[in-house]
Parts: structure tokens; sequence; C-alpha cells
């Protein structure tokens, strides 16, 4: 088997850490991410030899430990088939109105990418309409459509929420989480609602305080995407989807006699209806496409008394592959801290809990592919799910853990979510350190990990994200925290230069790794179930399955 040679092969490059440690080991997690984000395993992009690779690697660093295998038919992966597209040069690129075409520059003016599975993605003569943020919510009493038949069209949005930056007093103020973005506000929302209405294509205009980041991230994907493998009749409508700059899309405004900054207010109206941009959309751009089978790979630690309830920790192994070089001439976007660190805490965690008596319940690990390429590794395996999702206690995820030393407080994502927060703030507290809520809500956060694939399922979830807000560290306060989160997202986020360096102090993410392992000690010891809190849009689903539990 491919994957057990590359174990072989890569078992060298880390020796297997030694039984008798009792903590979590700073040195053992460099070794594992200097390895992962290593050139051997060229940016561990799935369906590449950098997952044949990656994947066995794992497998071997699990069989080392004396893990179980946890995937299908008792092996350690489950299959996750993937639709890879990759957009051409363009043949036509443009928006027209009344005869006279702007040509279009992808990746400086627009960023598209495609997820059907054809050769050419076209989009003719299409008319763009702006449809404001796009939110259709019965029950918050909000619809921004008005009936409009979007078929044939091109939706184009705003990113966020309709109450991202209104004022008291204005239609949407408190609906929709003030600044902590719903899903509502999240672009795969878009995507999808622009879908289900049968537009051809959906354009989002960007804004980097809105999503959270630079054009440089949006435009990082270099034209490739990836989905599940669905049937025909589930293939989307949507022949292109993406963003377009900021200043494009003003240009497109006015030239379309509209007037950008105030239709973002009349977007945040209960009355705003869809506006004919007067705009066509012209596309045609070949398109190289293929089925990428890649793997999830989990393992387990089974119960000793009650091991069909189980507590998930989960990872992404994958990153993004190779790209142009940057400065430094680096053209692997290696991801060491996302997620290689999330990858070695795991390991970490494992580690601990296999040097231990057997839990009462079966605790997993699951290294997830694709979720760079929108969450689908998890996605797969919450539709196909190898535990039962009434039964798995909780997810609890590691995805980018700040690398800028110890911490007073421990930043938490998704506030009034779930009853996990409660036990976030009980193990912070006896490390001495406080829990502070995530400083940058808009980002939406809590809907872009892996561990969302579970939540909206039900299942009880945290995630512990460290670019979610500034860490009050214990040299230089919230101001370094601040400075480092600024300095990832900015700089290196989806970047080449994601890579393991000297400067790296991970005695903070030892802090919060040793928290998740605590909380998942417990729920591995106990016959406690987390739930989900009043007024989360998950607790009615997990309710419905309450008596299986009992």
């Amino acid at each position: 088997m491919k994957t057990h040679l590359a174990a072989a092969l890569f078992l060298t490059a880390i020796a297997a850490p030694a039984a008798a440690q009792t903590g979590i080991d700073a040195a053992n997690l460099t070794e594992t991410v200097r390895t992962l984000a290593s050139d051997q395993f060229q940016g561990r992009a799935p369906g590449t030899v950098g997952e044949e690779r990656t994947v066995g690697y794992l497998i071997g660093r699990l069989e080392a430990m004396g893990l179980e295998p946890a995937g299908v038919d008792g092996g350690w992966t489950q299959p996750v088939p993937l639709l890879h597209t990759r957009l051409g040069a363009p043949e036509t690129l443009a928006f027209g109105r009344k005869g006279a075409a702007t040509p279009l520059t992808f990746g400086t003016d627009i960023y598209v990418s495609t997820l059907q599975p054809k050769d050419k993605a076209v989009v003719a003569n299409a008319p763009m309409v702006f449809v404001g943020y796009g939110v259709s919510a019965p029950e918050r009493g909000w619809d921004d459509f008005k009936g409009q038949d979007l078929k044939g069209k091109v939706a184009v949005f705003l990113i966020n929420d309709p109450d991202f930056v209104a004022a008291k007093g204005e239609d949407p103020f408190g609906k929709f989480g003030g600044r902590t973005m719903t899903y509502y506000g999240r672009w795969t929302y878009k995507f999808e609602e622009a879908a289900r209405r049968g537009a051809v294509a959906a354009l989002i205009v960007h804004d980097a305080e809105g999503v959270g980041y630079g054009w440089n991230v949006v435009k990082s994907g270099g034209g490739e995407n990836y989905g599940l493998v669905v049937p025909p009749e589930k293939v989307t409508s949507l022949a292109l989807q993406g963003w377009i700059s900021g200043e494009m899309a003003t240009k497109l405004f006015t030239d379309a006699g509209q007037d950008l900054e105030k239709l973002r207010v009349a977007a945040r109206r209960k009355d705003f209806t869809p506006v004919d941009l007067g705009t066509s959309f012209d596309a045609a751009i070949p398109v190289t496409q293929e089925v990428v089978q890649s793997q999830n790979v989990l393992a387990k630690i089974s119960g000793a008394k009650r091991p069909d309830e189980v507590v998930i920790y989960g990872a992404h192994w994958d990153a993004y592959g190779e790209g142009p070089p940057d400065s430094e001439g680096r053209i692997y976007r290696a991801g060491a801290n996302d997620d290689a660190l999330g990858v070695a805490g795991l390991f970490e965690i494992a580690r601990l809990f296999k040097a231990a008596p057997p839990p009462d319940r079966t605790i997993a690990f699951a290294f997830w592919t694709a979720e760079e390429r929108g969450l689908l590794g998890s996605e797969a395996y919450a539709e196909k799910p190898l535990f039962p999702l009434e039964k798995t206690v909780a997810n609890l995820g590691l995805d980018i853990l700040q690398t800028a030393g110890r911490a007073k407080d421990v930043v938490l994502v998704g506030k009034g979510q779930g009853t996990l927060e409660d036990d976030l703030a009980r193990f912070a507290a006896a490390q001495g350190r406080t829990v502070s809520v995530e400083s940058l809500p808009e980002r939406g956060l809590f809907y872009r990990a892996d561990h969302f694939s579970l939540a909206k399922r039900g299942v009880p979830v945290l995630l512990m994200m460290g670019i979610a807000g500034a860490s009050d560290l214990v040299e230089g306060g919230k101001e370094a925290g601040q400075a480092w989160v600024d300095a990832y997202t900015g700089k290196c986020y989806h970047q080449a230069c994601d890579a393991w360096g000297p400067d790296w102090n991970l005695d903070g993410a030892v802090q919060d790794i040793e928290i998740f392992h605590r909380i998942g000690n417990e729920l591995a010891r106990s016959a406690r179930w987390p739930g989900w809190k009043a007024g989360s849009e998950f607790k009615a689903i997990r309710d419905k399955s309450a008596a299986v539990r009992k």
C-alpha cells in the first residue's frame, strides 16, 4: 500500500515521543510541524504526492503510538472523492454595458472559480443584479430578494450580515448578532443561496473589514476549487463564483449610474429591493477538471465502558500545496501553523491518553482533508459518520494556535453557543487564566473551521483558533497579542511564509492544547453530555436525539 510505504520513508524524520513525558511537550510539537511543513510534503494539497506522503506519515505516527484504526472497513482512512477544478487563462472576462465592454484582469479586478464538472466555464451576456447582503431569513423577518428571479443572472452581494455596520435605530440592528457574524454573513452561504435561486454566477464585493482578510487571501487559490463529488442533479447552477475587488466594484456601480456606498446603506433597510445594474457579465474560461481521491485519517482509543460514546478531536492535515515563488523563492504554501501545529497538538493529546488508563468512552482523532477547500473532509465525514453523531459527545478542534508565548487568557470562539465554553473557563481558571471573547467576531470564525460540519448536525463543539483575537500575552499584553494576529493574518495566512521559524514561542500553544486535553479527558471519563445553550441555532437539532443519550 502506497501510504504505508510513505510511512516507512517519513517515520525516519521524527522519533516517537518518549512515553515518560507527562505533559504537552513543545519540542514534540516543533518536530512535527517542521516535518509536515518541510518541502518533502509539497504543501500537503489534496490529491497530490504531498497527500500520499502526508497520509502515510500520519498513519505511521498513529501506529507507532499504538492507536487503533477508525476508518472505513477497519482501516485508517475514509475516502473523500473531490471534484478538483482549475481555471486556465480567460478567453473572455468582462463587464458589458450599452455595447461597451470593460475588460477584467483575473486576480486583480476579479477572482472566480468553478464547481461545475465542465471543460469550460461560460457566462454569456448574463444580467447583473445587486441583491444587497443576499439574506433570506424568515425567522428574523428579513428578505433581500423580494421575489427577484435570478435564473440565468449574476447575483452581486455584499459580504457579512445586514447589521454588521448598522447603527441603533436601523432596521437590522441586533437581528444578526451585531459585529458577530452569523452564517448568513459567510461567503459560502451567499453562493449557496445564489445557486438555490438558479443564478449562473455569484460575485461578492470584497471588503477587507467585512470578510476579515485582504485581497491577497481571496486570490490565493489561484483559480482552483474543490467540492465534494455530487450526482448530476445536485451540481450547482453557478458556472462561476467569486469576488470583485473593491476598486472594480466601485467602478462597476458608478458606470451603472449607481452609488455603491449609498446602496450599502439601502441594503440595511427591510424594504430593500434588488437593483438591476443594467450591466452584463461575460466569461469564457477553460477548465481543467478531475476527480481526486482524497482521504480523512481516523484513529481511536476504544472506551472500556461505553465505547459507542465518542469524544472526537479534530485538525486538518491539508494546506495549499504549490504556488508561485514568494520573495524568498518558496513555492510550497505548507501551513506550518495552519494546521500542521493543530495536527501536532492532536499527536500530543493522543500520546497522553495512550499513556493513561483506558477511558470510559472512546476517544477518536480525526485528521481532516480539504479544510482549506471548504471544510470538505469534515463535511464528507458528517454526511457519512463513522461514529453515530447522536452519541458523539463533543468535537474539539485545533486550527491555528498563537506562537507568541504564554498568555493570561484563552480566546473563546462562538460565545453563547454551547456549554463547552463553561468547561473552557473552568480549566483556564485552573491554569490561572481568564477567558476573553473573540475580538473579531465579524470574521465568522465559528463557521470557518471543521467543527462546523458537525455543529450544524447538532454535535457540541469547541474551537481553539489563535487568530480569533488578541491574546493577553504575559510579555506585552494585548498589544503584543494583536501585533501577532495582524502580522500573521496580514502577511502569512495561506501564504508560503506560514512556515516554522526559530522565533516561534509555543508556550501559549502548550497551554491551549493542555486545556483541550483536560476537557476531553473529563468527558471521556464521565457520563456527562455537554449541550447547546438556549438561543443557539443548533440546540433544536441536538434535542431531537436526546432520547438516544439517556
